[in-house]
């Protein structure tokens, strides 16, 4: 995506605490029973929730992948060379140089990688939550943080490859336009990865590289581990957002909740997801720009190179001052708050179970 951001609906009302099989058996339908109200009762199977999941990721990452952009060129440009004021400064001069299109660069690497990760993300956290509510008195607060820590450590196998390449393809724009100006020289390059990026910034106006140009660049000159860089900054992103996610979801969605038995009704769900997501995409946006800058293979004329998290925090707090961590807070709230949203309408119309046959295709108030 792409998540990115990190986008996971396995703690739905479908499967929250409150509507788990384990504590409260599926209602029976009655004329005044939603189908939607008794399947949330029920245990979804994991082919339905990866329809569910890669179906939401995909149409998310299309609805919201603009701003995804704009996120990422904030949080790299640093203070003094600023090409961007705001998100929107950001989107118009993207369109404006490199076209409508361009604001989609790197989409399809998301759009490829998004099932398998979501795949990954709600098998584990299905795989943590039985695992500990064996005792059969359900989920508490800090087991639903554990399988969500569980969930976010597995999804980093594919989460980390898929950011490596969508932020090169992101970022490619911002460091064309800085070389474009007559006062910079050529950026600086890492590796035979950064002189494929560097060549192709050279081109023309608009970069011509591609997802598999990168990766076959990094396997050459690095291996397995080129695309796995800023792997621990990942890892703390995306095991802490998923630690703030579940629970907070889970206890937005109880309040909508008129008893434990019944599902809440659409829009709280739709606005429970948003809300959470939103909340922990800010928590962990610090984590964010770290990894971003650790990603970012080819630099800027005076953008240095970091060794580590530790040095990347170091030399950011030293040149930028703490203020510099909350860039693209906004841009991220905006991106994840959509996706999560965009999530709980597939969840709920029940897509994937209408695909694979065992629900009608049944959207009803509750």
């Amino acid at each position: 995506m792409p998540p990115g951001a990190p986008l996971s609906p396995a703690m739905t009302h479908r499967d929250s605490p409150s509507s788990s099989p384990d504590q409260t058996p599926a209602p029976a339908l009655t004329p005044r029973t939603c189908p939607r109200v008794a399947m949330s009762q029920q245990q979804i199977s994991l082919p339905a929730k990866l329809i569910n999941g890669g179906v939401a990721g995909i149409v998310g990452v299309t609805c919201v992948f603009p701003i995804d952009l704009a996120k990422t060129r904030l949080q790299n440009q640093r203070s003094g060379q600023q090409l961007y004021k705001n998100m929107m400064d950001c989107l118009v001069k993207t369109v404006r140089s490199e076209g409508y299109f361009g604001m989609y660069r790197g989409a399809a690497v998301n759009l490829t990688l998004v099932t398998p990760e979501k795949a990954i993300k709600l098998a584990a956290n299905d795989f943590f939550r039985h695992h500990l509510s064996k005792d059969g008195k359900g989920l508490t607060v800090f087991k639903e943080m554990l399988a969500g820590c569980g969930a976010g450590m597995c999804q980093v196998v594919i989460t980390t490859p898929m950011e490596m390449l969508k932020i090169q393809l992101q970022d490619a724009g911002r460091l064309a336009a800085q070389q474009r100006k007559p006062a910079l020289m050529p950026s600086t390059k890492l590796g035979s990865a950064g002189a494929v990026l560097s060549r192709s910034y050279n081109a023309g106006p608009a970069p011509a590289v591609s997802a598999t140009q990168i990766a076959r660049a990094l396997l050459h000159s690095h291996g397995i581990q080129g695309l796995y860089r800023g792997l621990g900054a990942t890892v703390m992103r995306d095991v802490p957002f998923s630690v703030v996610y579940f629970p907070l979801f889970a206890h937005l969605y109880r309040l909508g909740q008129s008893a434990p038995s019944e599902s809440a009704p659409f829009y709280w769900s739709f606005l429970a997801g948003c809300m959470a997501g939103s909340t922990a995409a800010v928590v962990v946006n610090p984590c964010d720009v770290i990894k971003t800058r650790l990603q970012s293979l080819s630099k800027g004329v005076n953008e240095e190179s970091y060794e580590g998290v530790m040095d990347c925090v170091s030399k950011i707090l030293r040149k930028e001052g703490p203020s510099a961590f909350l860039k693209g807070a906004l841009c991220r709230a905006l991106v994840i708050a959509p996706l999560f949203g965009i999530a709980q309408v597939m969840y709920f119309v029940g897509v994937g179970e209408f695909i694979l046959g065992s629900t009608p295709f049944d959207l009803c108030s509750t």
